[in-house]
C-alpha cells in the first residue's frame, strides 16, 4: 500500500489530518506541448540557456521521486516506462500515475498552434492493458508492469455538443478502465472559450457538473479522487462539503509567484481540498525540491504562506541561485481567486 491508498482510507474513514493531505507532481507537461515541454534550462545566476532535454526532465523527475516527499507522481506512459526500466520506483512509497487522456485544449505547448483556441475536443492516445501489463492486450492474470492509476481529463465548456462529447468519451474510457481494473482520478478543467460567465458562475456550472456525471457511476467506477481548478472558497467548499466521498483535489494552474504556490495549497487546505496537483508552479521553480519541501510545512501548518516565500528566499540565496523575482514580489498574490480568499 502507497501513502496515497492510505492517506485516501484515512480521509474517507473520517480520520484526516494535516499529515494526510497529499502532493502530487504533476510531471505530464510532454502530453500537451513539444520540444518546450520541460521548460527553460535555468542556470544559477538567473539566465537560460534552451530548452531542458527529455533526458534533464527524466532527472528531474527522479529527483523528486528520490526526495519521497509527492504521494503521487503523474507522467507520460512513454516516460513511466523509461523511469520504471530505470528502476526510479524501487521500493517507493511514491504512487505512479499516468495521463490517460490528453484533450485538444491542453495542447498549448505546441509552438504556432491555436488548437486551444477551439472548444475543448476528446482525444486519448492511451492502450491502458499496454501500460498495465506490457501489452496490448488485457491480461488480468499478469503482475502490474507499469501502473494502475491514470488522470482522466474532460473540460466543461457550457455548449452541449462539446460537453456531450466529453461525457460519452469519459463514459468510454470508464468501460474499459474496468476491464482490467485500472483506476482513474478525474480532473475537470474550467471552459477554454469564452462563457460569458464570471468566476462565481463557472464555480457553480463545474460543481453541478461533477455531481451530476458522476451520479450515474456505481462506486466501482468513480475516480479516486478529483482535480478541479480552485474558482474560490466558496466553490470548493460547496463540493467538498456536498459529498464526503468525493476526495477534491486542485490544480495549480500557471507558474504565478511563490506566494502563489503556497497560498494556494493553504487556501485549498484549508477550505476542504484533500490534495495539490501541481505542475507548473513545481516544474519552474527556482528550486523544485526546495519548493516541494515548503509546500509540505505549509500544509502541516508549520509554517505560514508568507514565511515560507522568506525561508524559499533564504534557501536559494544560501545556494547562490538567483531568484526569478524579488523577494517583496515574490510575497504578493497575483492569481485573482486566491486574492480574495487570502488568510
Amino acid at each position: 500500500m502507497t501513502r496515497m491508498d492510505q492517506k485516501l482510507r484515512n480521509i474517507r474513514a473520517g480520520r484526516y489530518t494535516h499529515s494526510d493531505f497529499m502532493i502530487a507532481d504533476a510531471k505530464d507537461a510532454d502530453m500537451g506541448g513539444g520540444i518546450r515541454m520541460g521548460g527553460p534550462r535555468r542556470r544559477k545566476d538567473g539566465s537560460t540557456d534552451g530548452w531542458r532535454t527529455r533526458r534533464e526532465f527524466l532527472d528531474s523527475i527522479k529527483a523528486v521521486v528520490a526526495q519521497d516527499i509527492v504521494d503521487i507522481m503523474l507522467v507520460s506512459a512513454s516516460n513511466l516506462e523509461v523511469l520504471t526500466e530505470e528502476g526510479t520506483f524501487r521500493n517507493s512509497q511514491v504512487q505512479t500515475a499516468i495521463r490517460a487522456n490528453e484533450t485538444t485544449d491542453v495542447w498549448g505547448g505546441l509552438r504556432h498552434g491555436n488548437y486551444v483556441t477551439h472548444r475543448s475536443i476528446p482525444h486519448s492516445s492511451a492502450v491502458l492493458p499496454r501500460i498495465m501489463y506490457g501489452t496490448a492486450t488485457a491480461t488480468p492474470d499478469a503482475p502490474v508492469t507499469g501502473t494502475d492509476l491514470g488522470l482522466y481529463s474532460m473540460t466543461i465548456n457550457n455548449d452541449l455538443a462539446a460537453d456531450l462529447a466529453s461525457l460519452e468519451a469519459y463514459k468510454t474510457f470508464r468501460a474499459e478502465a474496468s476491464q482490467i481494473g485500472f483506476r482513474h482520478f478525474l480532473e475537470v478543467f474550467n471552459p477554454n472559450t469564452a462563457t460569458g460567465l464570471d468566476r462565481d458562475a463557472i464555480g457553480c456550472l463545474l460543481n453541478d457538473h461533477i455531481v451530476r456525471c458522476l451520479a450515474g457511476v456505481m462506486k466501482a467506477d468513480r475516480p479516486l479522487f478529483l482535480k478541479i481548478p480552485f474558482n474560490g472558497p466558496a466553490a470548493l467548499e460547496e463540493l467538498a462539503t456536498f459529498d464526503p466521498s468525493l476526495v477534491v483535489g486542485v490544480l495549480g494552474g500557471g507558474a504565478g509567484t511563490t506566494r502563489d504556490t503556497f497560498e494556494l495549497v493553504h487556501q485549498a487546505e484549508r477550505h476542504g481540498a484533500r490534495l495539490a496537483l501541481f505542475g507548473r508552479k513545481i516544474n519552474l521553480a527556482e528550486d523544485p525540491l526546495a519548493l516541494i519541501a515548503l509546500m509540505r510545512q505549509v500544509v502541516d501548518q508549520a509554517l505560514s504562506p508568507q514565511e515560507a516565500v522568506r525561508a524559499y528566499h533564504g534557501g536559494l540565496q544560501e545556494s547562490g541561485i538567483t531568484p526569478t523575482r524579488s523577494l517583496q514580489e515574490d510575497l504578493a498574490i497575483t492569481e485573482a481567486p486566491l486574492q480574495h480568499a487570502k488568510s
